[in-house]
C-alpha cells in the first residue's frame, strides 16, 4: 500500500475545497482503516461554507464527508467485532463514550466532551482511505449495494429519512407530507410507504415531484405554482396530514408546515434553515400541532435502519462521479439546487 493517497479537503482559509496528497492515517486503538468504496456529500457539508455551523475544523484543512462505505484494511489493537476484509459502514461522529445520558441522543453531547463530527472536527470520507471508530461502526448485511448504501449512514439513518418518519409515530393509513422531496425527501417516501404510511409529497421542483410519484407519493403538489394547495390537501385528508417531516432548508417551507397538519399533527424538524424558526407559542399551548426534531442517530440505532433498507429494497437517487476531482462538481450542483438525489465519489 503506496503511503500518501488523495483527499478533498475543505481549506479553512481560502473557504473552498481542494484535492491534496497525504499521508494515509493510522488507525488507533479502536479504529479501523477503510479503504473507501464509496463517499456521498450532504447538504450539512455545505454549511461549512456558509459558516452556518457552530463545529469548526481543528485545522487549517479537513476532509470533507461523513457518509461512507468501505473495507478493513487495518484494525486497532483494542477493536472487537470487526476483522480485515470486512465490508463496513459508518455514522458521522467518533471518539464519543456512546454510553452516556447524552450520547443515547446525541454523540455530541457527550458528557465526555470528545465526539468529534467527520468532515467537520475530525477527518472525513472524501478520501482513498478513512479512520473510523470501530463502536460507531456496522458490518454491512451480506450482499448489501455498497455504493447505493453509503447515503444512508446519513440520510437513511440520521438525518431524517428512516428515524424522522418512524419516530413520527403514526399508523398504517395514516398521512405524512413529506415537505421537500430531493436528497432527503425522496428516501423519506420510500420508507414511509415501506411502513404503510400514505404519503403526499411537497416541493417547488417538477422534477423532484415526477421522482416522488414514482416512488409511491398519492399526492404532490407544487407549493408555488398551486395557490389552493392547503386547501386541497385538507380536504383530500380530512382535515389535515398527521405529520409533516420538513426536508427543506427554507424558512418558508417552516412557516407554511402548520397549515398542512390536523389538529395536534406533528411537525418533525429535519431541515435546516439559514435562520432560526419562529413559531406561535399559544398554538403550542393549546396543543394546535406538536414540534419535535430528529438528528443523527446513535450506534444503537443503526443496524435497524440499515437492514431495514435492505430488506425492501429501498436505495437513494445516487448520482455517481469517478475519482476525487469531481468534487466541484458535485458541489456546485448540490448549491444550485437545480438536481434531485444525492452526489457521491466511487473510488
Amino acid at each position: 500500500m503506496k503511503p500518501t493517497m488523495q483527499a478533498a479537503q475543505y481549506n479553512v482559509t481560502t473557504n473552498k475545497v481542494e484535492v491534496n496528497e497525504i499521508p494515509i492515517p493510522e488507525p488507533g486503538k479502536k479504529d479501523l482503516l477503510i479503504k473507501n468504496v464509496c463517499a456521498t456529500l450532504c447538504h450539512s457539508d455545505l454549511m461549512l461554507f456558509w459558516g452556518h455551523t457552530a463545529e469548526k475544523p481543528p485545522t487549517e484543512k479537513v476532509t470533507l464527508g461523513h457518509e461512507n462505505t468501505g473495507v478493513v484494511v487495518a484494525i486497532g489493537d483494542e477493536v472487537k467485532g470487526f476483522k480485515v476484509g470486512d465490508k463496513v459502514g459508518c455514522l458521522g461522529c467518533s471518539y464519543a463514550c456512546y454510553e452516556c445520558d447524552g450520547c443515547l441522543v446525541h454523540n455530541l453531547f457527550c458528557k465526555q466532551g470528545t465526539g468529534r463530527l467527520h468532515g467537520f472536527t475530525t477527518d472525513g470520507h472524501f478520501a482513498e482511505y478513512s479512520v473510523v471508530d470501530s463502536r460507531n461502526s456496522m458490518v454491512l448485511p451480506e450482499g448489501i449495494d455498497m455504493v447505493a448504501t453509503a447515503p444512508l449512514f446519513c440520510a437513511g439513518v440520521t438525518v431524517a429519512a428512516y428515524h424522522a418518519v418512524k419516530q413520527c409515530g403514526l399508523k398504517p393509513g395514516q398521512w405524512i407530507v413529506v415537505l421537500g422531496c430531493g436528497g432527503l425527501g425522496h428516501l423519506a417516501i420510500q420508507y414511509a410507504k415501506a411502513m404503510g404510511l400514505r404519503v403526499i409529497g411537497i416541493d417547488i421542483s417538477a422534477a423532484q415531484l415526477e421522482s416522488a410519484r414514482q416512488l409511491g407519493a398519492e399526492i404532490t403538489f407544487n407549493s408555488m405554482a398551486d395557490p389552493d394547495y392547503v386547501k386541497q390537501l385538507a380536504s383530500a385528508t380530512d382535515g389535515g396530514a398527521h405529520a409533516v417531516a420538513v426536508f427543506s432548508a427554507s424558512n418558508a417551507a417552516y412557516e407554511g408546515a402548520p397549515s398542512l397538519l390536523r389538529i395536534n399533527g406533528l411537525m418533525m424538524v429535519v431541515g435546516i434553515p439559514k435562520a432560526n424558526l419562529s413559531i406561535n407559542a399559544l398554538d403550542i399551548l393549546l396543543g394546535k400541532y406538536r414540534i419535535q426534531g430528529v438528528s443523527s442517530g446513535t450506534p444503537q440505532q443503526m443496524k435497524e435502519p440499515i437492514e431495514f433498507s435492505h430488506r425492501h429494497g429501498i436505495k437513494p437517487h445516487l448520482t455517481t462521479f469517478n475519482g476525487l476531482d469531481s468534487v466541484h462538481e458535485i458541489i456546485d450542483l448540490m448549491e444550485g439546487g437545480k438536481t434531485a438525489g444525492r452526489f457521491g465519489v466511487v473510488f
